[in-house]
């Protein structure tokens, strides 16, 4: 049991160390950046800030730096291929919501050309029955049911035209 305890404690003053290992910069929006992964190619290096294993200090220019310049240079090369394979995800689920919207917008177009098919259709009907001279019959606001006088029969003539003019296309 006391050894379970001294391994808890252990791990415990050993989990700060790998905060260390991080990168540090400032990204195009002014933004300070922490992470463990290598920043974007398109960061410049003024903007790295601290890189992993440099000391916390700003870098100094006036010691030659080539050893330690080939290591990080390398990171970035293996970060943009991860980079690579997330744009390439990102397109990717962007393409299918871009998709998935258009076949929407196509649906409601659809459903929008079906209604006014249908509309068409009835007003054309109804045109045809105010033309043809036939008596008819509504139900007015009491229940009641009254036969259209010429006035009532020109007015839903003209309605009818203006559904046709608009749906029938």
């Amino acid at each position: 049991m006391k050894f379970a305890h001294l391994l808890v404690i252990g791990s415990v003053f050993l989990l700060p160390l790998g905060a260390h290992a991080q990168w540090q910069w400032v990204d195009k929006d002014n933004k300070k950046v922490f992470s463990d992964q290598a920043p974007p190619p398109d960061i410049p290096e003024k903007n790295i800030l601290r890189k992993p294993g440099a000391p916390s200090k700003p870098l100094s220019f006036s010691t030659p730096a080539a050893p330690t310049e080939p290591a990080p240079a390398a990171a970035p090369a293996a970060s943009s291929s991860k980079t690579a394979g997330v744009d390439k995800q990102l397109e990717e689920k962007t393409k299918k919501t871009e998709e998935a919207e258009k076949a929407k917008q196509a649906a409601e177009t659809q459903k929008v050309a079906q209604a006014k098919a249908e509309n068409c259709n009835r007003a054309r009907q109804g045109k045809a029955t105010m033309d043809s001279g036939m008596r008819v019959a509504r139900i007015n606001a009491q229940g009641e049911r009254e036969i259209m006088d010429d006035n009532a029969r020109a007015a839903e003539q003209q309605r009818l035209q203006s559904v046709i003019d608009a749906d029938c296309k």
